[in-house]
């Protein structure tokens, strides 16, 4: 083949044979426009079209690029299971699956009381896979099955925690920039806020988030979370990712240590994509005193014997350590610049969506 002098990566054939493989049935996605339940109906065939073979050669280069960097920095794999006794953020928003003669399962959420096993083994570990929420909801940013990469580190504190984060997105952000310009362009996504997205992240407490969106005239307390509007408005007026840090410890997860300057605060942070696309990575120092963390699973009213094994972890010897969770699909979503997550994996799983 001849390279076409005008159009890079393009060639010209000269046939001398063709031959048929196989005869096709008229396809059943024509040329015009298609509404998204026709196509998600249709998704085993619309995976070939021109756009979805472009998102899925960036998946790939996403979710490679986070191994590559993690297997270079020392982090093991290591695998946590998918059925699992007990809940790691809750049990309002699990799938339950009976499980012989002990009852009830569940399908993991995360991976991550698992890996602060593993750290006092081989020191930093991460696991990659599918994990599940039972939520009902039906924003273009949740998925009931999706990709999580949990990663645990030992003597790793919160602000280090903060700056591995920040070194990881900002070499996928590089990869998928190195890797996909032709995927890029063929989305049309604007390659000039990625590049503006690589330089040094900033960090805002929550009571200075909140400081913020009331001044931008959100009606919004001091103990409360974020919705997409408010993630939105968060970094509306940044080229780069934002950390918000040190949260009210009342909307946040029992395991996450308490801030030795104001108890009332975890040490935990969210990394907000700009842009419009959210949160991309929740992560925090872990409580590692024994009796600490046993008050809190009695407080939250969790079934103790579910977790004896967690707390052995820290009866037997334990140190300062800390995690993250990368969903995998958002970061696909900000990456590509699309716009719904259903978009971003080959067969998408939500509250009305199970074929095919």
């Amino acid at each position: 083949p001849n390279e076409h002098p005008k159009r890079k990566g393009e060639y010209e054939f000269q046939l001398k044979q063709i031959k048929i493989i196989d005869l096709a049935g008229e396809y059943p996605i024509s040329k015009k426009e298609h509404g998204p339940d026709f196509l998600l109906s249709q998704r085993h065939l619309w995976l070939r079209s021109r756009k979805q073979n472009a998102i899925l050669k960036i998946r790939h280069t996403v979710y490679f690029a986070i191994c590559e960097y993690l297997n270079d920095n020392g982090f093991y794999r290591f695998d946590s299971p998918i059925l699992t006794p007990n809940a790691s953020e809750g049990t309002t928003t699990l799938f339950e699956v009976p499980y012989f003669d002990e009852g009830v399962a569940y399908l993991s959420q995360s991976g991550q009381l698992y890996l602060e096993a593993g750290i006092m083994s081989l020191g930093k570990v991460y696991d990659f896979g599918p994990v599940f929420r039972a939520e009902k909801s039906k924003t273009r940013k949740h998925l009931t099955e999706f990709w999580m990469m949990d990663a645990e580190a030992a003597f790793v504190e919160h602000a280090e925690s903060m700056k591995i984060q920040e070194e990881l997105i900002r070499f996928v952000i590089n990869t998928v920039l190195l890797r996909n310009e032709k995927e890029l362009e063929i989305l049309e996504r604007d390659i000039e806020k990625l590049k503006k997205a690589d330089a040094p992240f900033k960090i805002l407490t929550h009571k200075q988030v909140i400081d913020l969106l009331k001044a931008k005239g959100t009606d919004i307390d001091y103990d409360s979370d974020f919705g997409a509007a408010e993630e939105d408005l968060i970094t509306r007026d940044s080229d780069v990712p934002i950390f918000v840090e040190k949260w009210p410890k009342e909307i946040k997860s029992f395991y996450m240590k308490r801030d030795p300057e104001n108890p009332d605060l975890v040490l935990g942070s969210d990394l907000i994509a700009p842009e419009g696309f959210g949160e991309i990575i929740g992560g925090s120092q872990r409580e590692d005193d024994h009796d600490i963390l046993l008050n809190r699973i009695k407080a939250e009213g969790y079934d103790l014997k579910n977790y004896q094994w967690f707390l052995d972890l820290r009866k037997y010897g334990s140190v300062p350590h800390s995690g993250f969770g990368i969903g995998l699909e958002r970061l696909i979503q900000w990456m590509s610049g699309v716009k719904h997550i259903r978009e971003v994996i080959p067969f998408p799983r939500m509250i009305h969506r199970l074929y095919p």
